[in-house]
């Protein structure tokens, strides 16, 4: 079945999440996608419905001899034959690379003992020319050779099975495919490792294996697919530690979440080029590591929930000048808020409750005009300024069950007092009071007019049948 590009954002598009092959792509577009494309285009003849205009006859002049008869009419001219179309098209026959495509498929499919909705019954017959067969795969034509390609799989929610003796794996299939640029088989059951030969991919900019019972550590293959621009392994099995180069992996999008990945969050976390970063559900114990001020001109949405991180939070995270959303609730993390969270100037969402923090609530933090939802409950902070009670009175900052007085739904004055017997200080104080920004310190919520924002798009990954894809930022 012949789809354009638009086809594919279309289908893989559910929040504005996809990756999008245009120029803006710059050095990762290796392959280039017809807009509208399809095979070959249907023969148009000419336009033979206006007729030419007749010449004006000459001036009269007297005849000077008898009319010769009139001349017969010319022959018809044939009509113009259309251009000769490729063999395979004539005779039923596949280009290569389509054969090729048909014969990995064909594998892979008598691996599949599980299909409950039939997808497999539609794998016969003419990939690419018949839009009634082999369903999961999206055919395009490259503009340098005009060569039609399975350009994408989409298995999302398929919930194929092998057998017990003979799981469901990728080997040989992902990587037989070696025209893919999208790969997405969210909510399946593939198990086993991903094969390194998806290096020899060299368009694979999107794969989603997220919702499958992938095991071990992190995929080695990964690492090593350089062109990738979405990953999505949520939903898995993953464990041990999560390997440094990770973050030097050129990524738009980074979804790790309900894995069981161990260990401390590696210290280049800040080099991640990522706009969307989920690392919740998993593990992870340590710091939040300080490099993370380093991810200021890329980074948008962060998700590191329900993990055991532990520690203050670094005062360069304030440096997130674009982040929008910031989540780190379910924690073990301790110590005030820094200051510098008032440079947040982008910041919709920002969640820290059910931590063991403390101390004054910055009334910077308060101020910031684009905060929609600020969460510090299950805390123990000790005094909200004005600007954060305008907030509690708007319903904007939930602060319940923290230990301020004068407020309702608090801890009680023996539980707040044991935490503080045995509260933990920060290292380094003196950076909680860093600024890396100028605050207006006249600035009031008051003063700022309603704005309307986007719902997150880290969110919808914490969700296991969250649709694939996504559409890059201009």
């Amino acid at each position: 079945m012949l789809f354009s590009l638009t086809s594919l954002v279309l289908i893989f598009t559910s929040h504005s999440l996809l990756c999008q092959a245009s120029a803006d792509i710059n050095s990762r577009q290796i392959l280039e996608i017809a807009i509208g494309g399809g095979a070959y285009p249907p023969y148009s003849p000419p336009d033979y419905s206006a007729s030419l205009e007749p010449e004006s006859p000459p001036p009269h002049q007297p005849p000077s001899s008898p009319p010769l008869p009139p001349l017969p009419p010319p022959p018809p001219q044939p009509s113009p034959q259309p251009p000769a179309l490729p063999s395979f098209q004539v005779s039923g026959s596949l280009p290569p690379q389509l054969q090729k495509a048909v014969k990995v498929i064909q594998r892979f499919k008598t691996t599949i003992k599980y299909d409950p909705f039939g997808i497999t019954k539609t794998w016969r017959g003419r990939i690419c020319f018949d839009k009634t067969k082999y369903k999961g795969f999206i055919c395009d034509t490259t503009i340098s050779d005009n060569k039609i390609i399975v350009a994408a799989v989409n298995f999302n929610g398929f919930n194929f099975d092998g057998e017990p003796s003979k799981p469901l794996g990728l080997k040989n299939f992902i990587d037989g495919l070696s025209d893919s640029i999208v790969f997405h088989v969210n909510s399946n059951n593939f198990t086993g490792e991903v094969p390194l030969g998806i290096t020899n991919v060299p368009s694979l900019f999107e794969l989603d294996l997220s919702n499958n019972d992938l095991k071990g550590e992190f995929p080695e293959a990964v690492l090593k697919a350089t062109n990738l621009t979405f990953l999505d392994l949520r939903f898995n099995k993953l464990t041990g530690c999560l390997p440094p180069k990770v973050f030097t992996l050129d990524l738009d999008v980074l979804y790790l979440n309900y894995n069981q990945f161990v260990g401390h969050i590696p210290k280049n976390l800040g080099n991640t080029p990522s706009l969307y970063l989920t690392l919740a559900n998993n593990k992870f114990t340590g710091p939040i590591p300080k490099s993370i001020g380093q991810a200021s001109n890329t980074l948008r949405e962060i998700l590191l929930l329900n993990n055991k991180l532990s520690g203050c939070l670094p005062y360069q995270i304030g440096k997130l000048e674009k982040v929008t959303v910031f989540n780190a609730t379910k924690n073990q993390l301790t110590g005030p808020i820094p200051l510098s969270f008032g440079c947040l100037k982008s910041m919709n969402y920002l969640d820290l409750s059910r931590n063991k923090m403390y101390g004054t609530v910055p009334e910077s933090l308060c101020k910031l005009r684009s905060l929609l939802e600020l969460k510090l409950k299950f805390n123990y902070f000790t005094h909200v300024g004005p600007e954060c009670r305008k907030l509690i009175a708007n319903k904007k900052l939930d602060i319940k069950m923290n230990c301020i007085l004068g407020l309702p739904f608090q801890r009680s004055p023996q539980e707040c007092k044991a935490f503080f017997l045995k509260q933990s200080s920060c290292p380094k104080p003196s950076e909680l009071n860093i600024v890396p920004c100028k605050i207006d310190a006249s600035a009031s919520t008051e003063e700022s007019e309603p704005m309307e924002m986007a719902s997150p798009h880290s969110y919808a990954a914490l969700h296991k049948h969250r649709p694939s894809g996504y559409a890059k930022e201009p």
